[in-house]
Protein backbone atom coordinates (compact mmCIF):
# COMPACT_ATOMS: atom_id res chain seq x y z
CA UNK A 1 0.00 0.00 0.00
CA UNK A 2 1.56 3.18 -0.98
CA UNK A 3 1.83 5.91 1.98
CA UNK A 4 -0.77 8.36 2.12
CA UNK A 5 0.07 11.91 0.85
CA UNK A 6 0.45 14.77 3.47
CA UNK A 7 -1.86 17.19 2.31
CA UNK A 8 -1.04 19.56 5.62
CA UNK A 9 0.45 22.59 4.11
CA UNK A 10 -2.16 22.57 1.24
CA UNK A 11 -4.64 22.49 4.24
CA UNK A 12 -3.73 25.24 6.34
CA UNK A 13 -3.47 27.14 3.02
CA UNK A 14 -7.01 26.52 2.51
CA UNK A 15 -7.78 27.75 5.86
CA UNK A 16 -5.81 30.52 5.82
CA UNK A 17 -7.15 31.97 2.69
CA UNK A 18 -11.02 31.16 3.99
CA UNK A 19 -10.01 32.99 7.16
CA UNK A 20 -9.25 35.86 5.55
CA UNK A 21 -11.92 35.97 3.29
CA UNK A 22 -14.46 35.80 6.66
CA UNK A 23 -12.31 38.17 8.38
CA UNK A 24 -12.92 41.09 6.04
CA UNK A 25 -16.38 40.42 5.67
CA UNK A 26 -17.53 39.64 9.34
CA UNK A 27 -14.18 41.93 11.30
CA UNK A 28 -12.38 39.82 13.50
CA UNK A 29 -14.85 39.82 16.35
CA UNK A 30 -17.63 38.67 14.80
CA UNK A 31 -15.97 35.62 13.04
CA UNK A 32 -16.76 32.53 14.37
CA UNK A 33 -14.37 29.53 13.72
CA UNK A 34 -17.70 27.79 12.52
CA UNK A 35 -17.68 30.39 9.78
CA UNK A 36 -13.97 29.88 8.67
CA UNK A 37 -14.86 25.91 8.84
CA UNK A 38 -17.61 26.64 6.32
CA UNK A 39 -15.88 29.08 4.20
CA UNK A 40 -13.17 26.43 3.77
CA UNK A 41 -15.30 23.72 3.26
CA UNK A 42 -14.12 21.58 6.42
CA UNK A 43 -15.72 20.06 9.10
CA UNK A 44 -15.07 21.90 12.58
CA UNK A 45 -13.14 19.33 14.07
CA UNK A 46 -11.04 19.33 10.80
CA UNK A 47 -10.22 22.82 11.12
CA UNK A 48 -9.32 22.55 14.96
CA UNK A 49 -6.60 19.56 13.91
CA UNK A 50 -4.97 22.68 12.57
CA UNK A 51 -5.32 25.97 14.34
CA UNK A 52 -7.15 26.13 18.01
CA UNK A 53 -8.28 29.42 18.05
CA UNK A 54 -8.73 32.77 15.58
CA UNK A 55 -5.35 34.16 17.64
CA UNK A 56 -3.70 30.90 16.22
CA UNK A 57 -4.78 31.62 12.66
CA UNK A 58 -3.94 35.40 13.08
CA UNK A 59 -0.86 34.74 13.67
CA UNK A 60 -0.59 32.19 10.86
CA UNK A 61 -2.06 34.71 8.63
CA UNK A 62 0.38 37.55 9.68
CA UNK A 63 3.71 35.30 10.58
CA UNK A 64 3.57 34.22 6.79
CA UNK A 65 2.64 38.00 5.17
CA UNK A 66 5.76 39.06 7.47
CA UNK A 67 8.10 36.74 6.38
CA UNK A 68 7.41 37.36 2.58
CA UNK A 69 8.57 40.78 2.95
CA UNK A 70 11.11 40.07 4.83
CA UNK A 71 12.68 37.68 2.05
CA UNK A 72 11.77 40.72 -0.68
CA UNK A 73 13.47 43.26 1.38
CA UNK A 74 16.67 40.80 1.88
CA UNK A 75 16.36 40.20 -2.07
CA UNK A 76 16.61 43.38 -2.58
CA UNK A 77 19.26 44.58 -0.24
CA UNK A 78 21.49 41.92 -1.27
CA UNK A 79 21.04 42.74 -5.02
CA UNK A 80 23.46 45.64 -4.26
CA UNK A 81 21.93 47.29 -7.08
CA UNK A 82 24.67 50.35 -8.59
CA UNK A 83 23.64 53.73 -8.44
CA UNK A 84 21.44 56.37 -6.33
CA UNK A 85 21.19 54.98 -2.88
CA UNK A 86 18.12 57.51 -2.53
CA UNK A 87 16.26 56.50 -5.47
CA UNK A 88 16.43 52.74 -4.73
CA UNK A 89 15.08 53.55 -1.14
CA UNK A 90 12.47 55.89 -3.01
CA UNK A 91 11.49 52.14 -4.90
CA UNK A 92 11.56 50.20 -1.61
CA UNK A 93 8.80 52.87 -0.59
CA UNK A 94 7.23 52.95 -3.73
CA UNK A 95 6.85 48.82 -3.48
CA UNK A 96 5.75 49.08 -0.05
CA UNK A 97 2.82 51.46 -0.98
CA UNK A 98 1.30 49.29 -3.36
CA UNK A 99 1.97 46.54 -0.85
CA UNK A 100 0.01 48.51 1.72
CA UNK A 101 -2.87 49.03 -1.17
CA UNK A 102 -3.08 45.09 -1.19
CA UNK A 103 -3.43 44.78 2.15
CA UNK A 104 -6.13 47.45 3.06
CA UNK A 105 -8.68 44.90 3.52
CA UNK A 106 -5.91 42.93 6.47
CA UNK A 107 -5.46 46.06 8.27
CA UNK A 108 -7.77 45.54 11.09
CA UNK A 109 -6.13 41.90 11.15
CA UNK A 110 -2.60 43.39 11.20
CA UNK A 111 -3.32 45.69 14.14
CA UNK A 112 -5.09 42.29 16.26
CA UNK A 113 -1.69 40.86 15.55
CA UNK A 114 0.17 43.46 17.59
CA UNK A 115 -2.52 42.67 20.43
CA UNK A 116 -1.74 38.91 20.19
CA UNK A 117 1.72 39.86 20.43
CA UNK A 118 0.98 40.93 24.18
CA UNK A 119 -0.78 37.75 24.85
CA UNK A 120 1.25 34.89 23.20
CA UNK A 121 5.13 35.12 23.64
CA UNK A 122 6.03 33.43 20.48
CA UNK A 123 4.23 35.89 18.51
CA UNK A 124 6.28 38.86 20.37
CA UNK A 125 9.67 37.04 19.74
CA UNK A 126 8.39 36.84 15.95
CA UNK A 127 7.88 40.35 15.92
CA UNK A 128 10.75 41.13 17.60
CA UNK A 129 12.97 39.34 15.37
CA UNK A 130 10.68 40.80 12.12
CA UNK A 131 11.64 44.22 12.75
CA UNK A 132 15.28 43.73 14.08
CA UNK A 133 15.87 42.22 10.49
CA UNK A 134 13.87 44.95 8.63
CA UNK A 135 16.10 47.78 10.85
CA UNK A 136 19.53 45.85 9.49
CA UNK A 137 18.58 46.01 5.60
CA UNK A 138 18.01 49.52 5.76
CA UNK A 139 20.95 50.04 7.90
CA UNK A 140 22.97 48.31 4.88
CA UNK A 141 21.47 50.18 2.55
CA UNK A 142 22.09 53.81 4.52
CA UNK A 143 25.17 53.29 5.42
CA UNK A 144 25.70 52.13 1.34
CA UNK A 145 24.59 55.74 0.88
CA UNK A 146 27.04 57.45 3.37
CA UNK A 147 29.74 54.88 1.82
CA UNK A 148 29.05 56.75 -1.78
CA UNK A 149 29.06 60.58 -0.15
CA UNK A 150 25.20 60.87 -0.54
CA UNK A 151 24.13 60.97 2.69
CA UNK A 152 25.84 63.01 5.34
CA UNK A 153 27.43 60.46 8.27
CA UNK A 154 24.84 59.36 10.23
CA UNK A 155 23.94 56.85 12.40
CA UNK A 156 22.67 53.91 10.64
CA UNK A 157 20.72 52.30 12.99
CA UNK A 158 19.32 55.36 14.04
CA UNK A 159 18.13 56.36 10.83
CA UNK A 160 16.85 53.01 10.28
CA UNK A 161 14.91 53.01 13.35
CA UNK A 162 13.50 56.77 11.99
CA UNK A 163 12.52 55.33 8.78
CA UNK A 164 10.77 52.07 10.16
CA UNK A 165 8.99 54.33 12.67
CA UNK A 166 7.69 56.84 9.66
CA UNK A 167 6.29 53.22 7.82
CA UNK A 168 4.67 51.98 10.99
CA UNK A 169 3.38 55.39 11.85
CA UNK A 170 1.64 56.28 8.84
CA UNK A 171 0.11 52.68 8.76
CA UNK A 172 -1.19 52.77 12.08
CA UNK A 173 -2.91 56.84 11.09
CA UNK A 174 -4.21 55.40 7.90
CA UNK A 175 -5.94 52.73 9.37
CA UNK A 176 -7.47 54.88 11.82
CA UNK A 177 -8.55 57.62 9.34
CA UNK A 178 -8.16 56.12 5.92
CA UNK A 179 -9.65 59.34 4.26
CA UNK A 180 -7.09 61.78 5.82
CA UNK A 181 -4.48 60.38 5.32
CA UNK A 182 -3.32 59.38 1.38
CA UNK A 183 -1.12 56.51 1.92
CA UNK A 184 0.46 56.52 -1.44
CA UNK A 185 1.01 60.16 -1.70
CA UNK A 186 2.06 60.64 2.49
CA UNK A 187 4.20 57.55 2.41
CA UNK A 188 6.44 58.69 -0.32
CA UNK A 189 5.93 62.78 0.45
CA UNK A 190 7.07 61.95 4.06
CA UNK A 191 10.54 59.05 3.02
CA UNK A 192 11.70 62.08 0.99
CA UNK A 193 11.30 65.08 3.72
CA UNK A 194 13.49 62.27 5.56
CA UNK A 195 15.92 61.36 2.65
CA UNK A 196 16.32 65.59 2.09
CA UNK A 197 17.49 65.74 5.48
CA UNK A 198 20.24 62.97 4.85
CA UNK A 199 21.63 65.01 1.95
CA UNK A 200 24.81 66.89 2.50
CA UNK A 201 24.77 70.59 3.14
CA UNK A 202 27.33 71.20 0.24
CA UNK A 203 25.20 69.31 -2.23
CA UNK A 204 21.69 71.01 -1.55
CA UNK A 205 20.33 73.99 -3.47
CA UNK A 206 21.55 76.96 -2.61
CA UNK A 207 18.49 79.23 -1.59
CA UNK A 208 17.87 82.15 -4.06
CA UNK A 209 18.07 85.66 -2.57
Amino acid sequence: MSPRPDVSEERKSQILDAAISVFARLGFHQARMDDIAQEAGLSKGALYLYYKSKDTIIAAILKYLFTQEMKALHAFVAAEQHGSVRAQLEQLTQQLAEAMNWMRRLMPIAFEFYAIAGRQKDVHLFLQEYFKEYRADLARLIQRGIDQGEFRAVDPQTTAITLTALYEGLALLFFVDPQAVQWNEQLIASTRLLLDGLTPHDTRESPIH
